[in-house]
Formats: C-alpha cells, structure tokens, sequence
C-alpha cells in the first residue's frame, strides 16, 4: 500500500522492518514535491556510533533532497546487532545476497519502493565508514537493485572475515582484493588523506577493485585526474569511464580531512564542514547516471526517426 503524500511531508517518521534475518528501525525523509509521481530513492547507511537523526544532520542529505526532489530512508543498525551500533560488513554471514544484514537493507529498500512511488531505475546507495562498507556489500550482491553506490571512508568488499581482521585491514589495508563476482555498478568514493580510523589507502583498493571488475573493458583503467580546492581544503579527483565514455567511477581524496564526512555540519557526528560537499557530489554523480540514460535513449529514437540517406 502507497502512502499519502500528505501523511508524509515535512515529517521524518520512523517506521520498522522485520526479516528472518533480523528486525531494524529505518527513518525516511520525503520531499515537499512529492505529490505521487515516481522519484529517485537515496539509502543512507551510518556509521558506527551514529544514528539516522544525526547521520541526517551531518550530511544534510534531506536539504538537498528538498532541492533535487529525492526520497531519502535511514536504516538504523541496533545496539542488539552491534554494541557500537556498526554495521557488520566484516562477518561473514553478513556479505552474502539474501541473508543477514544485506538482506535486511535489501527489503527495507523495497519496503520504501512499495510504500511510495520510486524510480526504480535511480535507486541509490551510500555510507560512512562502516555504513560504507556495508554500501559496498550491498553494491556487490544486489547490483540489480542499486543504480549506483556512493562510499565515504569505506573498505572493499569481503576485505574482512571477522572483527579481527576488520581491525587490520581499517590500519593497514587488504592484504588481497577478492573478486566482486561481478562487474561493478557505477561508483564514487571519498576519503581524506589525513584518517586515522581507516587507513586512505582503502579508498584506492575499492576503486581497483572495481576496475578489476571491468578487465574486459581496457579503457575503463585510465583514468583523467583533476586537482582543486573547495570550501577551504584541496582535493584530487579521478575519474573513470567506459569505452564508450560514459562516467562509471570516481575516486575523491581531500586534503587534511580526517574520518568524517567532507563538506558536513558540525550538527552531526563525524562531519566536517570544511572541504567538497560530498553530498552534493553523490548526489550529482547518481543523478547524472540517470541523466545520462535518459539521454542516450532519446537519442537512438531520434535518430531512429531521421530518414536514411
């Protein structure tokens, strides 16, 4: 059953998920504009010691969603799954397809497309450091779900087997890089140079783990570096494209920005407001993927339409 627009605008209601894998809250944010016509769906995953109010406030996700007409959902991890309230993207059990905590996010996503009306095919996701993580997790075993990911401060998929090994691969990063299983769907990935919780050099891993994903396409390994300062703090940023030049995977290191969210509020945790918005620049990149389609559908009817010489 859909829900009213009206039952929902300008409130933040909290609404609960329950699973053989497990029973989490999740809190949604729907835009002034939304009168029932399908819109792009954000899922936001925390990190750890946060929760949905505060994730919200840091990366002030639902003002831009206001701006660009986007329905945002918060799954919030419990203190029952995980004392610091982590998502447990380094057990085993937990990055698999249909089980587990993937599976639990995997129906809260659906649970928001079915109560309102969703573009299905602009579903997005991303994350801070272990909300990250699992962003990755969740990119790598339901890419038909998500049209994109978006990772702050994140490690790569299946870096990790336990809680020990976490703790490793966070200082020093992945020993190896296990295969995705599957090439990659389009991805941007921010980290600052100066993290002491999650060593930056996780930051590369991921995006050459999805290179890796693309072997069959050679082009996709180069990518056009671009350098620049924003809000206070320089930046570098990669960017990687297909054969036929389409924007697939962007790598952003800020200069100076320790673990917390590039371009937040002081309003939330792990935020810092100096340097790219990173909200901004998910938020364009996803967008753009559907831009892009769009587009390129238009053209080949428009082209279809022309007459043959």
């Amino acid at each position: 059953m859909r829900i009213a627009a009206s039952k929902t605008l300008n409130k933040f209601p909290e609404e609960t998920f329950k699973h053989s894998a497990g029973t989490r809250t999740y809190k949604v944010h729907v835009p002034r504009s939304y009168r029932g016509r399908p819109m792009p769906l954000i899922v936001l995953l925390h990190g750890c010691t946060q929760n949905p109010d505060d994730f919200a406030a840091g990366t002030r996700m639902n003002a831009l969603a206001d701006k660009n007409s986007c329905i945002v959902v918060y799954p919030a991890q419990g203190e029952s799954a995980n004392p610091a309230k982590c998502w447990n993207w380094f057990n085993t059990a937990d990055q698999q397809r249909d089980q587990g905590e993937p599976a639990i996010i995997a129906g809260i996503t659906r649970e928001v497309m079915q109560a309102y009306r969703v573009d299905e095919k602009r579903v997005f996701i991303a994350g801070l450091s272990a909300g990250a993580s699992m962003s990755v997790v969740m990119a790598a075993t339901y890419p038909e779900l998500y049209a994109a990911v978006g990772v702050h401060s994140g490690l790569p998929y299946r870096s990790a087997q336990s809680m020990l090994s976490a703790l490793y691969v966070m200082r020093n990063g992945a020993a190896a890089l296990p295969s995705l299983g599957a090439v990659g769907i389009p991805i941007i990935v921010f980290h600052g140079d100066h993290d002491q919780t999650v060593n930056p050099c996780n930051g590369q891993q991921i995006i050459s783990q999805w290179l890796a994903s693309r072997r069959d396409q050679a082009q996709s390994n180069v990518g056009t570096e671009a350098t620049g300062e924003s809000n206070g703090r320089a930046y570098s940023r990669t960017q990687y494209c297909d054969p036929q030049g389409a924007l697939f995977a962007e790598y952003w290191i800020v200069k100076d920005l320790g673990h917390a969210w590039s371009g937040g509020s002081h309003k939330g945790s792990f935020a810092d407001p100096l340097g790219p918005d990173a909200s901004q620049e998910m938020l364009r990149f996803f967008l753009s993927r559907a831009r892009r389609r769009r587009v390129g559908i238009l053209d080949r009817l428009i082209g279809a339409l022309k007459p043959r010489e």
